[in-house]
């Protein structure tokens, strides 16, 4: 039979007969059965903290709040539901995170806490000694508990990687216990006095007022009084076409909404001679969160796949 033809007559078999395996296999395909987290509280669970890597590119920042997909969080909480790792909302797991990023900001050191599901019956619902050392290790990992890093990498984006674990004492929190943040933000040095950039940075460093280097967030913000510990322009190991790439890096306990993209927007001002080196320091996005420095999170649970796609 002409092809036109037969192609008809299947797609009117597969209408008659709606019990058909084709239908049934359509119908499957569209179920997307979810999970109730609260039907999981029989089970075991720990606090842990989770080191976090990923490329902001494709991503509308970390926070899933901004009601924009895809965000880094979202793609998280997707893995945990689909691994069953995720036990009760969000309140009871007690999850916090060491910061926000924005739109097309990565990074290779962001912290993440929250319980998640454990195969160790001997941790208390209080989680009083997850804090403690972690169970003798086999092959790198602690004997008898769950691989977070395997099992959330095998089911993430490849641009989102789960570099390592630890497992955290219950009054840990992501965002108040980290000792300092430090950003990477990459330029091209092409027509900058990088020279005069870097004294002009040099004046950030301390505890100064940043409320003009920053989005206003009133709400939520009581003070615009924060400290910078270091500032330092250097060379990459990165040429094109006779091009050098270079970073501004800018170590501090804490930071306000956009300051660092606010700060180095008249750093580029500066270097371009269009602002005076003595302005008042008042911003792009080729940011980066470098590492986040923590006093009780050291990840003992880390893979070979750590890499993140190109």
């Amino acid at each position: 039979m002409p092809r036109e033809k037969s192609e008809n007559l299947g797609e009117e078999r597969g209408e008659m007969n709606s019990g058909s395996k084709r239908s049934g296999r359509k119908k499957a395909t569209r179920k997307t059965p979810g999970y109730d987290t609260r039907i999981m509280n029989h089970h075991p669970r720990r606090y842990v903290a989770l080191k976090v890597m990923y490329f902001g590119q494709r991503f509308y920042g970390f926070s899933q709040e901004a009601q924009m997909d895809p965000s880094i969080e979202s793609e998280i909480f997707k893995a945990l539901e689909t691994t069953r790792l995720l036990i009760g909302d969000k309140k009871e797991i007690q999850y916090s995170r060491c910061g926000r990023t924005d739109k097309g900001v990565s990074a290779f050191g962001q912290v993440i806490a929250l319980y998640l599901r454990s195969k160790l019956k001997d941790i208390d619902a209080h989680n009083k000694h997850s804090g403690e050392t972690v169970p003798e290790e086999q092959d790198g990992q602690p004997e008898g508990e769950i691989d977070y890093v395997r099992v959330l990498n095998g089911v993430l984006p490849k641009d989102i990687r789960i570099v390592g674990w630890c497992p955290v004492s219950s009054d840990f929190s992501a965002r108040f216990s980290c000792l300092s943040r430090e950003y990477k933000y990459f330029f091209w040095g092409d027509n900058l006095n990088l020279s005069v950039m870097e004294t002009a940075g040099k004046k950030l460093i301390g505890e100064h007022d940043f409320r003009n280097f920053c989005k206003m967030d009133a709400l939520n913000v009581h003070t615009y009084r924060r400290n910078v510990m270091s500032f330092k322009i250097s060379p990459c190991d990165m040429r094109f076409e006779g091009h050098q790439l270079y970073a501004i890096k800018i170590k501090g306990r804490a930071f306000l909404w956009h300051q660092v993209r606010c700060m180095v927007a008249v750093l580029f001002m500066i270097g371009q001679g269009l602002e005076s080196p003595e302005v008042s320091i008042k911003c792009h996005s080729n940011c980066m969160v470098s590492s986040s420095l923590f006093d009780a999170f050291k990840p003992k649970c880390l893979t070979s796949e750590t890499s993140l796609a190109s």
